[in-house]
């Protein structure tokens, strides 16, 4: 569940930071990509952490 909600999350930011910056669509597209890869890497790690922790 976590990578998914990076990946959400990852994208909105994505898109609100190249808006902010006056980019278009396909800027807005590009930086949702890019962030969403990275959210959801991270949303991946924690899922991985708190599977493996839980456990013991």
């Amino acid at each position: 569940m976590a990578p998914v909600i990076g990946l959400v999350l990852g994208a909105a930011t994505g898109a609100i930071i190249a808006k902010r910056k006056g980019g278009r669509g396909l800027d807005m597209a590009q930086y949702a990509a890019a962030y969403a890869i990275f959210f959801g890497l991270i949303g991946l790690f924690v899922a991985i952490f708190l599977a493996r922790n839980a456990a013991g």
